[in-house]
């Protein structure tokens, strides 16, 4: 099945919530766990989901049977997180964490523009338990365990013009996305921020109604960003995160010694991922501009994006719940 092939969906997810009820499902004999992505075989989440099954099964030692469902077969993120909370239909799933926001309002701090100094501290953060009390939120208020930490997309803006530095950003009229924090961080950077959909970013830079966007690698060679802002300004202002859940619910149901297996084999996974996405992003960008479709612009006050953005941040995580935890992740050098 495909995305072309949900025309019946209302149906297929009450089939599915009914199998789901069974999802995670032991005898002596036989478990079945059930995962879901919005990808194809080929994306760097499914690949990593495929090395959490492999490796659950090797820590375990005993029979298990996973059961993954790809290319948005069960829905989107968003539900798959929901599904995982009732415990039916999802087991695991790489979700966002902004498709957490429902039920924990600290979630959506693992995602902000600027959270991170670079990717060694990016990476550092998700080996550390700087992130913990989030995870203690999620899973207290959806009951979903977080067991890894994938991701690694670095996101930079899409320009019709170069931009190095904070003059050439000043006014950037740059579309963001719809979270109100995108767009408190954009103006404090001086940019001009402006939420438009997604499906309309090409057409709107074509057209001159902005002058900008952002996104990672994998995105602008999808979306052919490239035709209409070739000029790539390196903010990395954003590196992914994209957590690794199980159902809470699911796990309980468990023997103690798979939960164990689950646990590990999340923390190998989400490194797994890391690296995975980390590396083929750069190579999709390195091969964009080797073949002449773009062209790169280091942005040589980064440092001042980060002051900039800092007070915003700030003030962001008090508001969420997440001070503490902002704090934990700036301490880890």
């Amino acid at each position: 099945m495909n995305r072309q092939s949900r025309a019946p969906f209302p149906l297929l997810i009450i089939l599915y919530a009914i199998i789901g009820l069974f999802a995670g499902c032991s005898s002596s004999d036989r478990i079945v766990l059930r995962g879901a992505v919005q990808f194809d075989e080929s994306h760097s989440f499914t690949r990593t989901l495929r090395h959490f099954q492999e490796k659950v099964a090797e820590y375990y030692g005993k029979p298990i049977e996973f059961e993954l469902y790809l290319n948005s077969e069960l829905g989107l993120e968003k539900d798959y997180f929901v599904y995982m909370s009732q415990g039916i239909s999802v087991d695991y799933g790489i979700v966002s964490p902004s498709h957490m926001s429902t039920f924990s309002r600290a979630a959506p701090l693992m995602d902000v523009p600027f959270l991170f100094r670079n990717s060694e501290h990016w990476d550092k953060v998700l080996e550390s338990d700087a992130l913990g009390p989030i995870v203690e939120d999620v899973e207290k208020q959806a009951d979903v365990k977080i067991v890894g930490y994938a991701g690694g997309g670095t996101r930079h803006l899409i320009v019709n013009r170069p931009v190095r530095n904070m003059n050439e950003l000043e006014n950037l009229d740059i579309r963001v996305m719809g979270a109100p924090i995108q767009t408190r961080i954009f103006q404090a950077i001086t940019a001009a921020p402006t939420v438009i959909a997604y499906s309309e970013i090409y057409n709107a830079i074509q057209t001159g109604v902005i002058d900008a966007a952002e996104n990672e690698a994998a995105g602008i060679q999808q979306m052919k960003f490239y035709e209409v802002g070739p000029e790539i300004s390196l903010t990395a202002h954003t590196i992914t995160v994209r957590p690794i859940a199980f159902s809470g619910k699911t796990f309980r149901r468990l023997p103690e010694d798979l939960q164990a297996a689950i646990l590990k084999a999340g923390r190998e996974a989400g490194r797994f991922g890391r690296e995975l996405e980390s590396s083929e992003d750069s190579a999709i960008l390195a091969k964009m501009e080797e073949e002449e479709k773009l062209r790169t612009h280091e942005f040589v006050e980064r440092d001042e994006l980060l002051r900039r953005a800092e007070p915003v941040l700030s003030e962001y995580a008090q508001e969420i719940g997440a001070g503490d935890v902002l704090a934990r992740i700036r301490a880890i050098r």
